[in-house]
């Protein structure tokens, strides 16, 4: 199942952050745990590291983007996995 790498929750009162960077294109073999974007919250920059390791099929945001908590960032795909036809905007 295709892994879908959504902001989390990162300040207890922390509800969106702005997508500084993306260290990462799409069509990138990542690995567990590589810092893969750079996040601004109200209190920090900071990069967050990918979930599951794969290729990075899709980016839904770019630099700039304000993103809500759970909203999904990317889509990464281990090998033999398809993108999905509708990715939802956020995880619960």
């Amino acid at each position: 199942m295709p892994t879908l790498f959504a902001l989390p929750k990162l300040g207890m009162n922390q509800e969106e952050g702005e997508v500084v960077a993306w260290l990462v294109g799409e069509g990138d073999e990542v690995k567990e745990g590589q810092p893969i974007v750079e996040v601004e919250t109200d209190k920090t920059t900071l990069e967050l590291e990918a979930t599951a390791s794969g290729v990075v099929a899709r980016i839904l945001h770019r630099a700039g983007d304000i993103v809500p908590i759970n909203g999904v960032l990317a889509v990464i795909l281990a090998p033999g996995e398809e993108l999905p036809a509708d990715i939802p905007e956020s995880v619960a």
